[in-house]
């Protein structure tokens, strides 16, 4: 038989030694954890990340740190973040709601709380459209009833199905709760080529009257770009119910990338590598590069999409 002090001390050996390990502050060293509320989003490490990665896009970066840093600080937000992401390919838009992901959820892409979507992959068919709104409900309410702070990126809206993303249209919208789960303290973003065209021509028509790229302001092409893609039968945001109901908090715009704008890129690239930068190489790659429009070459068709595969050339030989 063992002394009744000697049981006592084993159960309390126990009992603190399952406190500690089971403590969220040890738990999530080891595991992912969801953030807790009283955790603020770094705006100040996410511009300096922007600034030295995202290249020529002032717009997109001011939008959003202003965006983000004012939705992490506010305690009891109305609704949730939701951001519309529009340009041409090559243009920053996945790059920047890669690293908005990562200041969000460690992990970024790799995080259990951070979901992508793509209309190729998750939504194929178009006769499942009904099948597909079930699905999509029934995932972001899962998630975001474990983590309040989830992300959710939407890429490729321009192949999204019409209809399909107004499924979700009453978690983003101004609801307490729906069906028991608060949406307030998630992220939507969505990334679309949709409305690229307009956007590419105010750049040109800012060039052409002389106005400095810096000096176009979002308050110009806003307006015009929700109408462009509400009205664009090839988008996903076709007649959407997001749209028509002001669910989306800001039409991103990302400039066509200028040849100063990819020679940064290739640049980053470089070091990235482990390269010393070398100009002639950073030339070399850009004059493999196509630009538009014909006569200016003024903005790259591909923005700095093809980088590294030129540069992988030019490392081979």
């Amino acid at each position: 038989a063992q002394e009744p002090l000697s049981v006592g001390l084993a159960i309390g050996v126990a009992w603190a030694l399952t406190s500690y390990l089971s403590h969220p502050s040890f738990y999530c060293s080891y595991v992912e954890c969801c953030p807790s509320a009283e955790r603020r989003l770094n705006a100040t490490a996410l511009k300096v990340q922007l600034d030295s990665k995202l290249f020529g896009q002032h717009l997109a970066k001011d939008v959003v740190l202003k965006a983000v840093q004012g939705y992490s600080t506010n305690r009891s937000p109305k609704k949730p973040l939701t951001l519309s992401l529009h340009g041409w390919a090559g243009t920053g838009k996945n790059f920047l709601s890669q690293i908005l992901a990562e200041h969000v959820h460690g992990a970024g892409l790799r995080s259990k709380f951070v979901h992508l979507f793509l209309p190729t992959l998750h939504f194929p068919h178009h006769d499942k459209v009904k099948l597909y709104k079930d699905q999509l409900q029934t995932w972001i309410r899962g998630n975001v009833s474990a983590c309040p702070h989830s992300v959710f990126i939407f890429d490729e809206m321009d192949k999204m199905h019409p209809g399909l993303i107004d499924a979700i249209k009453p978690f983003l919208d101004y609801y307490e709760q729906v069906d028991g789960v608060s949406y307030r303290k998630a992220i939507f973003i969505f990334l679309s080529n949709a409305g690229g065209d307009l956007i590419n021509q105010a750049a040109l028509d800012a060039w052409l009257s002389g106005k400095q790229r810096e000096e176009i302001q979002l308050k110009d092409l806003e307006p015009m770009l929700s109408v462009g893609v509400f009205n664009n039968k090839n988008s996903g945001f076709w007649h959407s119910s997001l749209i028509d109901r002001n669910l989306i908090d800001y039409f991103v715009p990302f400039l066509p990338l200028e040849q100063k704008h990819v020679k940064m890129c290739v640049r980053a690239e470089m070091e990235a590598r482990g390269y010393v930068v070398d100009e002639q190489l950073v030339q070399a790659v850009v004059e493999e590069m196509t630009f538009f429009p014909r006569e200016q070459q003024l903005f790259s068709d591909k923005g700095c999409k093809t980088v590294q595969a030129k540069l992988d050339i030019h490392e081979d030989a």
